[in-house]
């Protein structure tokens, strides 16, 4: 790809109208995002909160529970096998299915097969707790791998004008998923018998299999929507070649695996919360290394190609430095941290109602249901703005309403019980997070090259997620040690300077077709790193 002039600056962008800005949700693009979003939603929260409230009702404390999040780090280092799902195809699917819908549709009977496994395991056998552990990673890695296609579909579906409704759509399908996967799953516990008086394995075994039987409406789906249009050129390559790509991948896991079990082995143990937090840190990175030393190992030594290691999985990396330049450094630091406030207090949420003294039925109702409906409502409302305001002034607006409502927990504190103040914090918080969830994704779609969909996207998403989930894992321990009005002081503590990177991007560097304000030399001048990339356009009507 050649990246070497500056491009020209466009004519100012006409700004629709809030009628018009509305009527774009009912496109048949944005329907397809409703439902796929909606089979993204149903994993999520069979590995957080749901199964957090299955785990503190089988007797387990809050340490061990929060620490059960870390299984859906898959979330946050997909972006490593993203690029062998964007090159790889299926034998037979793909030729029958495409690209895109074959990874989606194995990946939809992978969630169903980890769902099932999680359900055939009573977590009160301690010789079996393991086993549910290793249920739990592979339904954080089989839903991580369907999130990875759903992007790439989503962002090859539509042009980039058209990503905030796709988004928002998305969005709410996702959320409306958490609704089948939450509030359900709380309902049918519930209906089927298991209270924290009185666990009842078979209770919640029931509510598992329902799960898994809700995701075949994402299996449907994908099976009537249509491959999307997409105008990268693909290079055929022999069958075995593929294989030692797989191969290379294969073997960095395993040395992660290796590695991650010797160097935990090798750290010291420590009661300090944030000494903990550095050490886990360090585990994670060093096996990482590790990982890393072995896949370039391996195509040294020829397993695999190195043109093809190369063109996947350095290219998309180098692609995005190349456009942005040293201002790729300020926008991995927003990526990585916009999400942080919300993200590290959702973690242990279900848990800090329970304790509150709310019912697993008040729950139900105001988080799972009420709630979800204003992260719906959020949604919709970041995705208008997205299409109304700067890419950055929207996204300015989510990160200070999804930590300032964090302020509204440390108020529930001192009103235990309190069913409006539970509404209150519950509402607001979760129309904060909509917006800045919808907003935040046509962010990172608007930074996607169409050359390199899955993967740049993955690694965007990643990023996103990964800080956040790591500190989330000891937000137990934060908060058996420092109490909930200091965890939730922390979570809005720790979102205020990404206020400062906001404006740093939105000074620097031109972020979208939204972003096109200036009319004249000003843009050049503005982001003189946004190059000419030469890329084909997007999927169109």
């Amino acid at each position: 790809m050649s990246a070497v002039k500056s491009v020209l600056p466009k004519p100012p962008i006409a700004k629709k109208s809030w009628g018009e800005a509305a009527k774009a949700y009912l496109d048949r693009r944005a329907m397809i995002m409703l439902f796929l979003g909606f089979a993204a939603g149903i994993p999520i929260l069979l590995i957080f909160s749901s199964l957090s409230l299955w785990l503190r009702e089988a007797g387990f404390d809050r340490s061990v529970v929060t620490t059960f999040s870390w299984a859906a780090l898959g979330y946050s280092f997909k972006f490593i096998w993203a690029p062998l799902v964007d090159a790889v195809p299926l034998p037979i699917l793909t030729r029958l299915l495409g690209r895109r819908r074959s990874w989606i549709l194995i990946a939809q009977l992978l969630i169903i097969l980890a769902i099932y496994m999680m359900a055939s395991i009573n977590p009160t056998d301690e010789s079996s707790l393991h086993y549910m552990a290793m249920a739990a990673v592979l339904l954080g890695f089989s839903s991580a791998t369907q999130d990875i296609v759903v992007d790439a579909y989503r962002i090859e579906l539509a042009p980039a004008s058209f990503q905030s409704v796709l988004s928002a759509m998305y969005t709410a399908g996702y959320r409306l998923g958490m609704i089948f996967a939450g509030a359900g799953a709380l309902y049918l516990a519930d209906y089927f018998g298991s209270t924290e008086e009185l666990y009842s394995y078979e209770a919640w075994r029931n509510t598992y299999w329902i799960m898994a039987a809700v995701m075949g409406v994402g299996v449907v789906t994908t099976l009537i929507i249509r491959e999307p249009v997409s105008e990268q050129i693909r290079i055929d390559r022999p069958a075995s070649d593929y294989a030692r790509l797989v191969l290379v991948f294969v073997l960095s896991v395993a040395a992660f695996i290796i590695a991650f079990v010797n160097v935990g082995a090798l750290l010291p143990e420590t009661d300090s919360v944030m000494f903990a937090f550095v050490l886990e840190v360090v585990h994670l990175l060093a096996s990482l290394l590790v990982a890393s030393v072995v896949g370039y190992l391996s195509v040294k030594v020829g397993v695999v190609k190195q043109e093809m290691a190369y063109t996947t999985w350095v290219e998309p990396v180098v692609d995005f430095f190349r456009r942005y330049g040293k201002k790729a450094l300020l926008l991995l630091a927003l990526i990585g941290l916009y999400r942080i406030s919300d993200i590290v207090a959702g973690v242990i949420s279900n848990v800090f109602y329970q304790d509150m003294g709310f019912s697993k039925t008040d729950i139900a109702n105001a988080v799972k249901l009420v709630g979800v409906i204003m992260v719906i409502a959020g949604g919709f409302l970041g995705g208008i703005l997205a299409q109304k305001l700067r890419m950055m002034q929207a996204m300015m607006v989510g990160a200070i309403l999804a930590c300032v409502t964090n302020l509204l927990f440390v108020l529930l504190t001192y009103h235990p019980g309190s069913l409006p103040h539970m509404y209150v914090a519950v509402i607001f918080d979760n129309l904060a997070a909509g917006l800045a969830s919808a907003v935040f994704i046509a962010f990172l779609s608007a930074l996607t090259s169409i050359r390199f969909t899955a993967v740049q996207y993955a690694i965007f998403s990643s990023l996103m997620t990964l800080l956040p989930k790591v500190m989330g894992g000891y937000s137990g321990a934060i908060v058996d040690n420092m109490g909930y009005p200091f965890f939730f002081i922390f979570t809005f503590a720790i979102g205020m300077p990404i206020l400062i990177l906001i404006y740093l991007v939105d000074k620097h560097i031109i972020i979208g077709d939204n972003d096109d304000i200036y009319g004249d030399d000003k843009l050049a001048k503005a982001n003189p790193n946004l190059t000419d990339t030469n890329e084909p356009p997007r999927a169109s009507e």
